[in-house]
C-alpha cells in the first residue's frame, strides 16, 4: 500500500466514524444485538445501507430487496484492485462457508464502485472463483454512486488518463439483515473464523428479537 493510499485511507475512515457518530461508549437501551458487539455502533441501524437499484450478474435490474433477503455481507470495490479487494472477498466467502458449515444461510455480496469495466459478465467471473454463493452487482455510474452514498463508501479513481487506471476506496465489510438493515461493519483485519463468529452471534441475536 503506498503512502498516499493509506492516507486517503486513513482520511476516509476518520471522515466515515466521525460524520455517522459511529462509536459510543454505552449499551443502547433495546438493543438486541448488545452481546454480539465489540464495539458499540450508535445512530442506530438506518446510519448506513438504504434502497439501491443495481445490475446482477445476469444482466438483470435489481433492487436491495431482491438482494438482501437473509443476512448479508455487503462490500464494495472492483475487480481490477490488485491486492484489497480479492483479499477481502475471499474472506467473505471463506467465512460465509464456515457459516454455512454451521447451518447458517449467509450471502456474500460484491458491489462494483467501477462500473465502466465492471460489466455483467466480469463480475460473474470474479465472483464465481471465490464462492457460487456471492453475488456480484454492477450499473451505471449513477446507480453505483447512489449505492455507494446509502452505505456511506468513500472511492475515488487516481488517475482516469491512465488506462489501467486504480481507486482509492473505503474497505469495511457491512452485515445487512432484511429486518433490521446495518446491524454491524468488519475491518480488513477480521479474520474469517473471527467474522463466521461474530455475525452467528448476530443471526442467533436476530432470531431471539
Amino acid at each position: 500500500m503506498t503512502r498516499a493510499y493509506a492516507a486517503t485511507a486513513a482520511a476516509s475512515i476518520v471522515i466515515l466514524l466521525g460524520a455517522l457518530g459511529y462509536f459510543a461508549l454505552f449499551d443502547r437501551p433495546g438493543d438486541p444485538f448488545a452481546k454480539c458487539r465489540t464495539a458499540q455502533v450508535a445512530g442506530g441501524a438506518g446510519a448506513i445501507g438504504g434502497p439501491f437499484t443495481l445490475v446482477n450478474e445476469a444482466g438483470k435490474t435489481v433492487t436491495d430487496k431482491d438482494v438482501i433477503k437473509g443476512p448479508t455481507l455487503v462490500y464494495f470495490g472492483y475487480t481490477f484492485c490488485p491486492d484489497l479487494c480479492p483479499v477481502d472477498n475471499a474472506r467473505n466467502a471463506e467465512a460465509t462457508d464456515l457459516l454455512s458449515k454451521r447451518g447458517y444461510d449467509v450471502t456474500p455480496v460484491f458491489i462494483s464502485i467501477d462500473p465502466k469495466r465492471d460489466t455483467p459478465e466480469t463480475m460473474k467471473l470474479f465472483t464465481e472463483n471465490l464462492s457460487s454463493k456471492m453475488i456480484g452487482l454492477t450499473g451505471t455510474e449513477a446507480q453505483v454512486k447512489a449505492a455507494a452514498q446509502e452505505y456511506h463508501v468513500y472511492y475515488k479513481i487516481q488517475d482516469p488518463t491512465q488506462k489501467d487506471y486504480l481507486f482509492d476506496h473505503s474497505t469495511f465489510t457491512y452485515l445487512m439483515m432484511p429486518k433490521f438493515g446495518f446491524v454491524t461493519f468488519f475491518r480488513r483485519d477480521v479474520t474469517p473464523k473471527k467474522m463466521a463468529d461474530e455475525v452467528a452471534c448476530y443471526v442467533d441475536a436476530a432470531r431471539g428479537a
